[in-house]
């Protein structure tokens, strides 16, 4: 019995030191981005089953145990602690899901959102340059490339809308400050004069068009309103053609809102005042990127020294339905392990989670619990390294019953 009482004592000091070497690994990877801790099984091994006495019906049993070993390590896949980096291609994932890498034919997954765009201007992995997925409206995995992206091409103004009031009790109105946008790009600044055409057609506005030369673009222009203050069916807008010396002709449309509608341009009286103005114009002139951000849902989001805010793609996660077999590879990698098929969607959807810009998620690894488990895997191999000594003097005192005095 001593013999197998050592062997049981050895079991523990294998299974504890490889308590320990699980231990040591979380305890170093406190820090690492995307890190997911795991934990050691142990299992009792087979038992040896000793029968005695005379009934056959109640016989005495024993059960003698062989010692424990590893039910290999389960991986806790608990939330760990989101924070920011100001790195504005950073990106951590507040709940489910799994960033998607892809290199060549290879897939990985991971937790670790240190992005950056590479020369070619792809969105990779700073640890493998593998290119992060994004997703398209198809549900398709696609990669995301802002070469095409870092400038905003200039856009001509094609449409002009206009908002408050353009007083009933007034005889004229100005707008000085209109600016627009030629096909080149080149800013302008138009000014519009309002005269009151009511005593020729009830609530009727003749309008004229000045650029900043005052050279007039378009003269004899009408609006309309109704007798409710909002515009007119067919007297609501108007288009000119609009060409400054050196680009291409556009064609600019302004709009003084829906007729009925109150929502933008109306005529009611105010004495000689009115606060007719521009509400919005749609041009652009070239614009650098200035700015890139993750919204929630993953959306890539690029803003550029125009003012245009402009929507380049956005990140797919992957989840899986058995989260265990997964296989941890090194550099917060997991590849999939058996048959299992990923769910594939957007952040902010279904079970994905939120998508935070701007930050990691760290290491789930808890410094408290990981110390706690270390003072019970040393306890437990003092004990076991105390059971094999114990043993050993045990044989070791049968050995010299033999021998002479």
């Amino acid at each position: 019995m001593a013999f197998g009482t050592i062997y049981s004592g050895t079991t523990g000091l294998l299974i504890f030191s490889k308590g320990l070497d699980v231990i040591s690994n979380n305890v170093a990877n406190l820090n690492t981005v995307g890190y997911k801790r795991n934990d050691l099984l142990f299992r009792d091994l087979f038992y040896q089953l000793q029968q005695s006495g005379q009934n056959a019906e109640q016989p005495n049993r024993s059960r003698f145990g062989s010692g424990v070993t590893d039910g290999g390590t389960v991986t806790s896949y608990a939330q760990g602690e989101i924070q920011d980096t100001g790195n504005e291609t950073d990106a951590a994932i507040d709940g489910n899901g799994f960033f998607i890498l892809r290199d060549g034919d290879n897939t990985f997954y991971t937790r670790a959102g240190q992005f950056l765009f590479d020369d070619d201007g792809f969105l990779v992995s700073d640890r493998l340059d593998s290119r992060v997925a994004g997703i398209n409206a198809a549900g398709e995995l696609i990669d995301i490339n802002i070469s095409g992206a870092r400038t905003n091409p200039a856009q001509a103004t094609t449409e002009v809308t206009f908002g408050n009031n353009l007083s009933a009790g007034s005889t004229s109105h100005v707008i000085n400050d209109l600016e627009v946008f030629d096909s080149l790009g080149e800013q302008h600044t138009l000014t519009l004069t309002f005269t009151n055409n009511s005593a020729v057609t009830p609530r009727s506005w003749l309008i004229e068009v000045e650029d900043e030369n005052t050279n007039i673009i378009t003269t004899g222009e009408e609006i309309r309103f109704q007798a409710n203050g909002s515009p007119e069916v067919g007297f609501n807008e108007f288009s000119f053609s609009y060409q400054p010396a050196g680009a291409a002709a556009t064609e600019i449309n302004f709009d003084f809102g829906q007729p009925g509608s109150f929502a933008a341009a109306t005529s009611f009286s105010s004495g000689s005042i009115s606060s007719l103005a521009v509400s919005s114009q749609n041009g652009a002139g070239l614009g650098s990127l200035l700015n890139l951000s993750f919204d929630r849902s993953g959306m890539l989001n690029l803003e550029y020294s125009n003012g245009e805010i402009f929507a380049l793609g956005q990140l797919g996660l992957a989840w899986f339905d058995a989260l265990q077999s997964l296989q941890q590879i090194g550099n917060g990698l997991f590849l999939v392990g058996g048959d299992q098929k990923p769910q594939i969607s957007a952040a902010a959807s279904g079970v994905m989670g939120d998508i935070v810009g701007n930050s990691i998620e760290i290491s789930n690894v808890e410094l408290s619990q990981e110390f706690t488990d270390l003072i019970i895997v040393q306890r437990g191999f003092q004990a076991s390294s105390q059971v094999v000594s114990v043993s050993n003097e045990m044989i070791q005192q049968l050995r010299d019953i033999g021998r002479p005095g």
